[in-house]
């Protein structure tokens, strides 16, 4: 139905995909009616009806475009993911995400997961499915990075890219708690010099 749409029409839809996003994080799905989103978006109940049939398609909406919203920011940083030195300019450009929001609302894929993992089904495949493509950025980079010489041979990237994201969800919520970007930075930090521990020098 989207390739169909008008230029305005597409305006449109967007508009009420980035509105219900933003409510979604800050007041949960559960509590965001589409009415809220509606007021948000500046919409009518048969303009929202004319693009979603209901909440369950807005959701679905909501989580990819969360999901391009949150890999458009590692897509880069993450493909240049040729050195140890790189990896710290991913954690520094994650770090000065967090800061620029003051550590609130956390990692949106995050909190949707949080919200819909064991009430929508639908929605935990579609996100699990989010969750890999970001790991599988992480684990492409890691495997470059062991072809160029500079992660040991017996070096596991599947499970690094693992660990990896675990450790970037996992501070990110610790940061978002206490409003203080330090538990990312240590998360990630840690996980960079068990990969330093596994570094060798590149090959010339």
């Amino acid at each position: 139905m989207t390739n169909r749409l008008t230029r305005k029409g597409q305006a449109t839809r967007d508009r009420i995909v980035v509105a219900a996003a933003q409510l979604m994080l800050e007041q949960g799905v559960a509590r965001t009616t589409i009415e809220d989103i509606q007021a948000a978006a500046g919409v009518s109940p048969s303009q929202l009806y004319h693009y979603f049939p209901g909440k369950d398609a807005l959701v679905s909406a909501v989580i990819d475009h969360q999901t391009t919203r949150t890999l458009d920011i590692h897509h880069e940083p993450l493909q240049r993911l040729d050195s140890i030195d790189a990896l710290g300019h991913w954690r520094d450009l994650m770090i000065g995400k967090l800061t620029e929001m003051r550590c609130i609302g956390g990692c949106p894929l995050g909190s949707l997961a949080s919200d819909l993992s064991e009430s929508d089904p639908v929605a935990r495949v579609q996100l699990a499915g989010a969750f890999a493509q970001w790991q599988e950025l992480i684990r492409v980079g890691l495997t470059d990075m062991q072809s160029r010489g500079e992660l040991a041979a017996e070096a596991d990237p599947d499970e690094l890219a693992v660990a990896m994201l675990a450790a970037v969800q996992g501070g990110l919520l610790l940061s978002q708690v206490s409003r203080d970007p330090a538990p990312l930075r240590i998360a990630v930090d840690t996980m960079i010099s068990h990969l330093h521990a596994l570094t060798r020098p590149a090959v010339t």
